[in-house]
């Protein structure tokens, strides 16, 4: 006895798997698409976004920025926001740096934020630093280090390439929910536990991000001439104001500041020679009335 046509058994597909299938597809094609040569470094990069469009963003999003941490310093009637901007554009006009299609965009800005030790810049060459942090530096080169370390993040197009990251594991975390949405909670604890992985790819990469800003921190400052070393003050400071309120490094966006500190010290004696003092060494202290 023969089956009929109706009779034979088949396999079904879910057809809510193909439908992730293809979302997830077109998520994963789309990321590698998009690849572009950085302008300064000549790496090859996955980037959500124009050079031109990362400009307009930062200069689009640094007043909201700006509001949120106290206000913006204005330079003229504060030398502490001055300096801020002195520093900033030294490094910028007397380094690679300056060759680099952000030269004419980096802005250097200085928070009324007197409670948050912070540092962070914005896709294109908005850069700002608080003021709390600004009072913890005993000199201009450890100015220098912390705006130096920013303008890698630009120089890097770090906020771009996350940006990128971000949407490709958006739509991946779309694509479980989706093809999981049959079972008895929706798809939600799959869904859930997708965003959770795409959270940690962010965060390592974030971690790497880090530790190549340094790096190239370090390198600004030596071609200015300031002394690299001040950047072991930065992380020392930074650790200071860490105890206490730590997670775990590999739930952090950043190393923590003993890894960033042990790594810089095997960059200078690697590359510097255990540090330089340069020509212009530590710079003006900020201990004097005119920037406390």
């Amino acid at each position: 006895m023969s089956y009929g046509e109706a009779d034979r058994p088949g396999i079904s597909i879910n057809p809510r798997l193909i439908i992730a299938a293809v979302i997830a597809l077109f998520g994963i094609v789309t990321y590698f698409a998009r690849t572009q040569v950085n302008p300064v470094t000549g790496e090859k990069q996955h980037i959500a976004m124009s050079v031109d469009q990362e400009k307009a963003l930062g200069l689009e999003a640094a007043p909201k920025m700006a509001a949120e941490m106290g206000g913006d310093i204005t330079p003229g009637r504060d030398p502490r926001a001055a300096l801020v901007q002195e520093v900033g554009r030294r490094l910028v006009e007397n380094t690679e740096a300056g060759k680099s299609p952000y030269a004419d965009n980096f802005h250097f800005h200085l928070l009324n934020d007197p409670n948050t030790i912070n540092a962070f810049a914005l896709p294109g060459g908005q850069i700002f630093i608080t003021k709390a942090l600004f009072d913890k530096l005993d000199d201009e080169a450890e100015l220098a280090g912390v705006l130096g370390h920013e303008i890698g993040h630009v120089i890097h197009r770090h906020s771009a390439q996350q940006m990128a990251k971000g949407q490709l594991g958006q739509i991946l975390s779309t694509a479980v929910g989706v093809g999981t949405s049959d079972r008895n909670d929706g798809g939600q604890s799959a869904a859930m536990a997708a965003q959770m992985a795409n959270q940690m790819i962010q965060l390592r990469y974030g971690r790497g991000d880090e530790s190549q800003s340094d790096s190239y921190g370090l390198r600004l400052m030596n071609q200015v001439g300031y002394d690299p070393r001040a950047m072991l003050d930065v992380m020392k400071i930074l650790k200071d104001a860490s105890k206490g309120d730590r997670q775990p490094e590999w739930l952090s966006s950043h190393p923590l500041p003993e890894t960033r500190i042990q790594q810089i010290e095997d960059e200078l004696n690697r590359e510097y020679g255990g540090g330089s003092k340069g020509s212009i060494g530590r710079g003006r202290t900020l201990s004097g009335n005119d920037y406390r």
